[in-house]
């Protein structure tokens, strides 16, 4: 990955700061200030709304003040004071800002408010500083002339004071030489704010904010077709009569729009809604015809009185399908033109299937505290019932740390298994990466430093099936398994491997890892017998089915499937028992291959097992619930008991001893099964019984001398598969 362009103290000085930041969310105390820095004082300009053009020579802007941030789109709360800024003048207010879904609002203080007339005596005003999706004045921050002029005199010509969080970070943990720059004095109210841990919030909190964020990201949103959605009305320049403009929009293979009129002189107007903003514009090309595909398109975006030209596009004389001409618009235009300039072959009408569109509403770009709905939550048990004002402070936050996180990633990634030092800390903030802009790039990254050449030719393997389905009805009959799928796969690969090392670290274009020729069905593999073998794989490691008999030994059924209330069921967890751990290598193996292609390996596991394969750390209330949420609720019983409740209980039944997932018991401590549990000893025997089971699989899932079943993909453990 390519460097930043930070200075080495700079770097060392985030560097320092991160680390701080990833200890405070792990132990769920208060971030550091700097973090929360929020300035006291900030001037704010405003700018004319271009549309508004009549306005512009007004002698004044009135700006409408509420007692908390106004209503969101379509409230009717009422303003509480109007206050007047004279043209070219600034505003003062507060450095704390609120976003909600009617746009980012800014704080004056009760002294700021006092300098204008109308302030009615609040406390503290709320101003829009800027609106979604309805246009209007903004409100930017800059520097006053006479501010600058005072610092400049005061403190010299070079003097830059630190008004950002950013600039504080970097000023409080870097080192300096001479004199320690100034801070804009911090609003103290709101950093505290900020700083605020709310009741009972821990690192699973966060981590469960960091998947609601990356969830309601862009990234996840953009493969939603919203051209219905966000197009208020479509008018053509013109049509034929069976060929009108609402067939661009129909979503049907067989219908298409043409225009009717002189070349040159054919478009198609696009009327938005308010709010959406177009990330990807297509034009679906009718290519039945060469004469009717457009050859030169301009693009055109703005109010209806004022459009401005976007781009030009020149469209590839081979292309017959889908063609962008649009991307990356930056904020709402009300209408975008598409202008066909020129067809091919010198044709005279356009021809279109239809038109796609890929947008937003331009709230949901913008973190804002609307976006924490209790309706959104429902798949967030741990946010459920938090505050949304709480949950928003919590989000800018985190998106603070994933931007400066993302100015040192360079210096960070591969974290490998084997760091050693501090900054392998960061480890437990690896979630978060699914936050940075830079998530996709960095995994295409890993997977391609770590790939390996493709073997010259493909392995072909003679697979019985009618021998594996008679094992997987009966499992007993064969206890090697010689049989299955899995086992005649895995020894016709490790004899071909005496002729090429087969490492599955393949580019995405080997799409076939093995050619399979099915003794006895007279199938020609092409890939489909390929793919057949893999999913015959997935079904013997993994049965879909909770009646029928795992037919191999290396997983077993979680507790949870015993357990008709538990919404973790189906799901599986290593054999305890089984030590066969080359095959278990294999296993991962076929794991980070699928991982690399577009292939496809089903199976259950529950998040414990992910989390242990990903090193992230692992939490006993929530991740092994997913394994066994019965004992899971026991201890948590047994830790609460009173004495007289645990003698009823347990009596003297309860000793140091636990069943695995394989159905064995082993002993906590030595003679275990003869030590009976004494109620002041609960707590340890409850820490022994978490211990055993978190790790009953540690030897199977962990890499080790004798090769677990790590997949080792990208970043992973440090040796990618």
């Amino acid at each position: 990955m390519r460097a930043g362009r930070e200075a080495p103290h700079q770097v060392l000085g985030r560097l320092r700061f991160l680390l701080q930041c990833s200890e405070c969310f792990h132990r769920a105390r208060a971030l550091p200030a700097a973090l929360c820095y929020v300035p006291k004082e900030v001037q704010y300009k405003i700018c004319k709304d271009p549309a508004a053009a009549a306005a512009a020579d007004a002698a004044c802007s009135l700006l409408s003040v509420w007692d908390s941030p106004g209503p969101a789109r379509g409230g009717k709360r009422a303003a509480r004071a109007t206050i007047e800024v004279r043209k070219g003048g600034c505003l003062r207010a507060t450095g704390e800002e609120y976003c909600n879904g009617a746009g980012l609002w800014v704080k004056l203080s009760k002294e700021q408010l006092e300098e204008y007339a109308g302030g009615h005596g609040l406390a503290e005003g709320w101003v829009l500083a800027q609106r979604f999706g309805e246009g209007g004045d903004k409100l930017v921050p800059v520097d006053s002339v006479q501010r600058m002029q005072w610092q400049h005199q005061t403190l010299g010509v070079d003097y830059r004071p630190a008004v950002s969080w950013e600039h504080v970070v970097d000023l409080t943990y870097s080192m300096h030489l001479g004199e320690m720059p100034r801070f804009i004095e911090q609003d103290e109210a709101a950093v505290q704010k900020f700083r605020s841990v709310p009741p009972d919030w821990s690192y699973e909190h966060d981590m469960e904010l960091g998947r609601f964020l990356f969830d309601h990201s862009e990234k996840q949103l953009k493969h939603v077709d919203c051209t219905k959605e966000h197009i208020s009305s479509i008018e053509v320049s013109s049509q034929t009569e069976d060929c009108v403009a609402a067939h661009l929009t129909d979503n049907l293979a067989y219908t298409f729009w043409e225009s009717s009129g002189p070349p040159g002189q054919h478009w198609v107007r696009l009327k938005m809604k308010k709010g959406a903003i177009v990330k990807r514009l297509w034009l679906m090309l009718d290519g039945h015809s060469s004469s009717y595909v457009p050859r030169r398109v301009a693009v055109y975006g703005g109010t209806l009185d004022r459009l401005q030209h976007l781009r030009t596009v020149l469209i590839n004389e081979n292309s017959y399908q889908n063609v962008c001409i649009l991307r990356d618009v930056k904020g709402h235009m009300p209408v975008l033109e598409i202008r066909f300039l020129e067809c091919r072959d010198q044709g005279y009408n356009v021809r279109l299937q239809g038109i796609k569109i890929i947008s937003f509403w331009e709230w949901d770009l913008i973190l804002n505290a609307d976006m924490f709905q209790p309706a959104r939550l429902v798949r967030y048990p741990l946010l459920e019932g938090a505050d949304a004002d709480v949950l928003y402070r919590r989000a800018v936050l985190i998106q603070r740390f994933v931007q400066l996180l993302e100015s040192v990633l360079c210096y960070l990634i591969p974290l490998s298994e084997d760091s050693i030092g501090t900054f392998n800390a960061l480890r437990s903030m690896k979630p978060f990466l699914l936050l940075s802009k830079q998530s996709s790039a960095l995994i295409a990254h890993c997977l391609q430093s770590s790939e390996s050449t493709a073997p010259r030719s493909t392995p072909k393997l003679y697979i019985n099936r009618l021998l594996a389905r008679e094992h997987r009805a009966n499992p007993a009959l064969d206890p090697s398994c010689k049989n299955a799928v899995f086992t005649q796969l895995y020894e016709g690969l490790t004899s071909s491997k005496n002729n090429q090392p087969l490492d599955y670290r393949w580019p995405l274009t080997h799409t076939q890892w093995w050619e399979c020729d099915f003794i006895g069905e007279g199938i020609i593999d092409n890939g489909g017998g390929f793919r057949d073998s893999l999913s015959d794989v997935s079904e013997e490691l993994c049965p879909s089915s909770g009646d029928v008999p795992v037919p191999l030994p290396f997983f077993v059924r979680t507790s949870n499937q015993g357990n008709s209330s538990s919404d973790t069921k189906d799901m599986y967890v290593p054999n305890p028992s089984c030590k066969d751990f080359p095959k278990y290598e294999w296993i991962g193996q076929l794991m980070g291959a699928a991982l690399r292609s577009k292939e496809f390996l089903i199976l259950s596991l529950p998040a414990l097992v992910w989390k242990q394969l990903a090193a992230e750390e692992v939490s006993w209330s929530k991740d092994f619930a997913t394994v066994d949420s019965e004992l899971v609720k026991l201890l948590e019983v047994l830790e609460q008991v009173d004495r007289e409740a645990f003698e009823f209980m347990f009596g003297r039944e309860l000793t140091y001893t636990t069943v695995l997932s394989d159905q064995r018991t082993v002993e906590l401590i030595p003679n275990g099964s003869n030590t009976v549990v004494r109620y002041e000893d609960r707590r340890e025997f409850i820490r022994l019984v978490q211990k055993a089971r978190l790790e009953e699989s540690k030897e199977q899932v962990t890499p080790s001398p004798r090769a677990g079943m790590a997949p080792r993909g990208p970043c992973s453990h440090g040796k990618p598969s």
